[in-house]
């Protein structure tokens, strides 16, 4: 379930830059092109084995779809900026908030899977 959520997650992040054009951080691009010449790195493959772990990884893409929120945002007419910053920070604050649920609801499905 959690690979599920973070996908989903992704999908939203991708969707977002795509609607708010390129929010990639120019400095990233080429590092990006770099480690995708490289192939997918086996971390990506290999699911989280711990609630620790599951928990950071969750948090950090949390973080990283409020980064590319706010680069988003940046981008946008300045009329709008300040509501749309607000919304990303409050959408961040719900994510984190939920974070226990989240994973719960991950081991639920990955244990129905299972079965």
């Amino acid at each position: 379930m959690l690979r599920h959520i973070v996908t989903g997650v992704m999908m939203a992040c991708t969707a977002l830059a795509v609607h708010a054009q390129d929010t990639t951080p120019p400095q990233n691009v080429q590092q990006q092109h770099q480690e995708i010449a490289k192939g997918e790195p086996t971390r990506w493959s290999r699911p989280d084995t711990t609630r620790a772990a599951q928990e950071r990884t969750l948090r950090k893409e949390i973080g990283a779809a409020l980064a590319e929120a706010r680069q988003a945002c940046n981008k946008g007419p300045a009329s709008e900026r300040g509501a749309c910053l607000k919304d990303a920070q409050a959408t961040y604050q719900h994510d984190l908030a939920n974070v226990p649920q989240l994973l719960a609801q991950s081991q639920q499905t990955q244990s129905q899977q299972s079965q």
